[in-house]
């Protein structure tokens, strides 16, 4: 997948649990669970926009894109 999802990594630059996170997000720390797995296929701005808050970080320090190499003839 193109999209990489760093939100563990900023959870362990502020030295803050995905329990903590999800309470003060408000949503559920399952939901917490699968965005930094990256088995989300979507996340709504406001949500975005309530973890960067938390964080203090922007989206891009949480989603990274890497594009895929092209495919061999």
């Amino acid at each position: 997948m193109p999209i990489i999802v760093n939100l563990d990594v900023m959870l362990a630059r502020r030295k803050m649990r995905s329990r903590d996170l999800a309470a003060a997000v408000g949503i559920t720390e399952q939901n917490i669970s699968l965005l930094k797995s990256g088995k989300v296929k979507g996340v709504r701005f406001d949500t975005l926009e309530r973890i960067c808050a938390v964080l203090d970080c922007q989206p891009g320090d949480i989603l990274e894109f890497h594009s895929a190499p092209p495919a061999a003839p």
